[in-house]
């Protein structure tokens, strides 16, 4: 095993203010799991400023962290970091003194837990260890590729955060799914209600208890196999796309939790391997006109796939 073997100090510096003290440890001590984070606070092993503390506690810059002696992950652990770390830096697509955009790799959730050790933003804190905040301003699910922003500043975070309930935010994705779509547009405004199952799954249906959650989809072209097309999320729900196009007997290519089986098979033998869902853009626009605009691709294996795959002639 390698780890601290020794008591840190750690001077918390003023970008770093703000943060709660669970999850400045979780930062600090990579690869230790939550649990044991959350032992060592309760036993009082930390301290700051000489004092225990409580998980909710919000740092303020100048105050001293004591951090006891601990056990890291395996070595084993340790060189998955370092892959992660490696992929996520070549994932880098736009960087600023405020921002960090990254076309983050299908497969890869953005945040430990669940049994992952390792995330997105855990990766992107080992690649940069000096780093004094790195912070996910949104999020995407773990099968989902594409556009995802990093705040470099507690206060670019706020401004994200402000932009995103102000609704000044436009999110584009592409999608295949399922062939059905009728019109060219279709604008699917149906509440999504999350819940979770016994497994510690997140679990999303329509429901009228739910959130409101508002899809607009736009055909791009139709194969005989099924539909690629661009859709605009004007909310940002919990597996919104994936629910809304399954509500309307579309799932999306490879969705293992709301598709269909047997054509994720039938698409698999074809070489669709992951989830056809890709964030293409990301644009915010923040407080005094500034705006931050990150695009993404489509992935090579996706495009791969799509040419391979027979274009359906005509109207349905």
């Amino acid at each position: 095993m390698s780890g601290f073997n020794k008591v840190r100090y750690i001077t918390v510096l003023p970008e770093q203010a703000g943060q709660r003290i669970d999850n400045f440890l979780i930062r600090e001590l990579k690869g230790v799991p939550k649990s044991r984070i959350y032992r060592i606070l309760r036993k009082g092993e930390v301290r700051v400023n000489k004092s225990r503390t409580k998980p909710s506690y919000k740092l303020q810059g100048g105050d001293s962290v004591r951090i006891p002696p601990i056990n890291m992950a395996s070595s084993e652990s340790a060189g998955v970091a370092a892959e992660s770390a490696k992929a996520i830096e070549q994932s880098v697509i736009h960087e600023d003194k405020h921002w960090i955009g990254l076309d983050k790799p299908a497969g890869m959730a953005v945040h430990g837990g669940s049994g992952l050790s390792f995330g997105v933003i855990e990766a992107l804190r080992t690649a940069r260890p000096d780093a004094p905040y790195l912070e996910l301003v949104h999020r995407l699910d773990r099968g989902t590729s594409g556009c995802l922003l990093i705040a470099k500043r507690r206060s670019a975070l706020r401004r994200a955060h402000e932009a995103l309930r102000e609704h000044e935010a436009e999110k584009e994705y592409f999608v295949f799914t399922r062939p059905g779509w009728r019109e060219d547009k279709q604008i699917i405004n149906e509440p999504l209600l999350l819940s979770n199952r016994r497994n510690g799954e997140r679990h999303v249906e329509v429901h009228p208890d739910g959130k409101p959650a508002v899809s607009e989809f736009r055909l791009v072209q139709r194969y005989k196999s099924g539909d690629l097309l661009r859709v605009k999320i004007l909310t940002g729900r919990t597996h919104q796309i994936r629910v809304h196009a399954a509500s309307v007997g579309c799932p999306v290519a490879g969705d293992d939790r709301y598709g269909d089986d047997s054509y994720n098979q039938k698409l698999k033998q074809r070489g669709l391997t992951r989830l056809f869902l890709h964030a293409s853009s990301l644009r915010l626009v923040l407080e005094d006109d500034e705006e931050i605009h990150i695009h993404a691709p489509l992935p090579d294996m996706l495009n791969d796939f799509l040419r391979g795959l027979e274009l359906k002639r005509g109207r349905v």
